[in-house]
């Protein structure tokens, strides 16, 4: 079974099943010093964890809910928005208790094998699965392992400029992210270099089709409409266009040494559309730099990863 991704990603497996389904095979887990997960059904007045189980109840104490809840560093939150969700654990107790099976689960052993085992061995251009756990208007934070939260700017998520990451993602969302940096306990995300190049992108469109677009940006000179992620055109003013409408646009141009993409608007409309799947181009491996621009354009747009 594999350890340390998101919380979620596991629960389904037919391993972490075979352990949920009885005291002894949790007992089995216990011993081994597994990480499983459980449905999160209930947080108590005293802010413990209620996991459900088959044969009984597991029960992750607060101070065993998150990693700092005990000092006072992750407020409560972190346990309360738990309901309803799967939760990782590591069985730490099974007692009987007026009849019934109880087994004392912990969180925090959980996430701290995860920062000792895998989160601090990662380094700058690791590329890593991720979870969107919500969304601020600053940026996308994620569950990168076991419940453990890190961000992604707002203005990492995609070179198309967006006003808000649920422009582009959804709470509950899996995504790839880079590591920008890693400082002491802090894991510092990218995203929009596992997007494409402007050639990458441009790939996927040809002169004189007429493609779906976001309205990104209204500018005197023109109006950006983002046809992917990593990829905008510009088109003329047009009165009544508004940041966010969906639009369909005749592609007039594309030009690699200048990485412009001159459009026509043939329509605008709301745009009821739910974020799409997004295309990567890498879901794997380390980045060492990655160079969004073109060769023959005199812009040099690119990341490094040190």
């Amino acid at each position: 079974m594999k350890k340390y991704l998101p919380e979620g990603k596991i629960f389904n497996s037919p391993e972490n099943r075979y352990y949920l389904q009885s005291e002894r095979t949790m007992a089995e887990a216990m011993a081994q010093g597994l990480i499983l997960e459980g449905h999160a059904v209930l947080c108590d007045s005293e802010h413990n964890i209620i996991v459900e189980l088959p044969f009984g109840k597991g029960m992750i104490p607060r101070s065993e809910g998150a990693i700092g809840i005990q000092e006072g560093k992750t407020k409560d939150i972190a346990l309360l928005s738990r309901v309803n969700k799967t939760v990782c654990f590591k069985v730490t107790d099974i007692v009987h208790e007026k009849g019934e099976v109880i087994c004392r689960l912990s969180r925090r052993l959980a996430q701290e094998e995860c920062i000792e085992r895998y989160i601090s061995t990662l380094t700058s251009g690791d590329v890593i699965p991720a979870k969107v756990t919500h969304l601020e208007p600053f940026g996308c934070f994620v569950d990168i392992g076991c419940g453990l939260p890190s961000l992604i700017p707002i203005d990492a998520i995609s070179v198309s400029r967006i006003t808000h990451p649920n422009d582009r993602f959804f709470n509950g969302q899996d995504i790839y992210a880079v590591v920008k940096s890693c400082e002491e306990d802090r894991i510092c995300l990218s995203h929009k270099e596992l997007l494409g190049t402007w050639e990458e992108n441009a790939a996927l469109f040809s002169t004189g089709e007429t493609v779906g677009g976001i309205v990104r940006s209204i500018e005197p000179y023109g109006i950006f409409i983002e046809l992917a992620p990593n990829l905008a055109g510009l088109a003329e003013p047009r009165e009544n266009v508004r940041v966010g409408q969906a639009a369909s646009v005749y592609i007039k141009a594309l030009i690699p040494e200048k990485m412009k993409v001159k459009l026509i608007i043939v329509d605008v409309f709301e745009n009821s559309v739910f974020p799409s799947k997004i295309n990567y181009f890498i879901t794997s491996g380390r980045l060492t730099k990655w160079v969004y621009s073109t060769n023959e354009c005199y812009k040099n747009i690119c990341s490094e990863f040190v």
